[in-house]
């Protein structure tokens, strides 16, 4: 089925150059902000205690900071929540006091600065559940990443296999880097739906190479640009009807979802737009980078050469 028709080729690789330059310079930003900003990790990982408290009017962030400071506890991280007037605390780990007193004490310091103060939840995580998250967490990207990479090239050709893998990097990274520079909660929903957008981009590129592979056996002589424009061209209805009915799915959960489904549909919303993006100029351009040539998809026939009649 196809809504949109395209009754010519696009272009898109006589846009590549562009796009490479916008994908180099994104990259690196996203680097230099993973770098410069770091993670503003959750509790999941860090370990430490969380809590989520509402006022009835704007709260004063300041204020809140000023009142953990009379406490010993400059190193707190406040920032509001969803609203202006939740705001989320963020405690780190102290050995010598327990969760739920911790969380008494400064909802009790708070409420004498503002009787309006209400607490909607606390979370407490150990430092080394937290770990283990982390470094089980970077375990499934590189597993994921390796296996991706293995079904590429094992089902059209090594060179596939390399532009999939830096095409669904490319928007790991784009992910991170948001989350770095906006400093929004790197949670393990967070992760979770890094890990869904891999599975998703790969799937629109296995889409493209497929399509790249059999429209070298279809155009005997189309160029290698020819092969993928048509390629590109021929799954735009699919991209479109696709992508566009699951972000409509995933804008109602960042809108409506509330704030346990905000960053995880956040971090999809973002995935889904590069990863049509990058399955489109990322790895379609790797892949004229590479110099994938129709030999490498395409068995050649040998045709029997006759001699005066007889087959030699």
């Amino acid at each position: 089925m196809e809504f949109f028709r395209f009754n010519r080729n696009i272009p898109f690789m006589s846009w590549r150059r562009p796009g490479a330059v916008i994908s180099i310079v994104t990259f690196l930003l996203s680097i230099f902000f993973i770098a410069t900003k770091g993670l503003n990790l959750g509790v999941d990982f860090t370990g430490g205690t969380v809590l989520e408290i509402n006022y009835s009017q704007t709260a004063d962030l300041d204020k809140i900071r000023n009142v953990l400071t009379g406490l010993g506890m400059s190193d707190a991280s406040v920032q509001n929540f969803g609203t202006s007037r939740d705001v989320l605390i963020r405690l780190p780990l102290k050995p010598e006091v327990s969760s739920s007193q911790l969380s008494e004490t400064v909802l009790n310091a708070l409420k004498e600065a503002d009787p309006s103060v209400e607490m909607k939840r606390v979370e407490f995580v150990g430092p080394q559940v937290g770990q283990e998250l982390l470094e089980n967490g970077a375990l499934a990207l590189l597993f994921v990443s390796l296996g991706i990479v293995a079904y590429l090239a094992m089902r059209f050709e090594w060179k596939f296999g390399v532009a999939g893998i830096i095409a669904n990097l490319h928007d790991v990274v784009i992910i991170v880097g948001c989350f770095a520079f906006f400093q929004w909660e790197f949670s393990l929903t967070v992760l979770a739906a890094i890990l869904a957008i891999l599975g998703y981009s790969v799937n629109e590129s296995v889409v493209i190479f497929d399509r790249i592979r059999e429209n070298f056996r279809k155009y005997r002589k189309a160029s290698l640009t020819e092969v993928i424009d048509s390629a590109i061209t021929q799954t735009m209805s699919r991209t479109i009807i696709t992508h566009g009915s699951t972000q409509m799915v995933v804008v109602a959960m960042l809108l409506f979802g509330g704030e346990v489904l905000y960053y995880f549909s956040l971090a999809l919303t973002i995935g889904i737009l590069f990863g049509i993006y990058s399955s489109i100029m990322v790895g379609s351009s790797m892949i004229m980078l590479l110099g994938v040539k129709r030999e490498d998809l395409v068995k050649l026939e040998k045709k029997p050469l006759e001699n005066d009649g007889a087959v030699v």
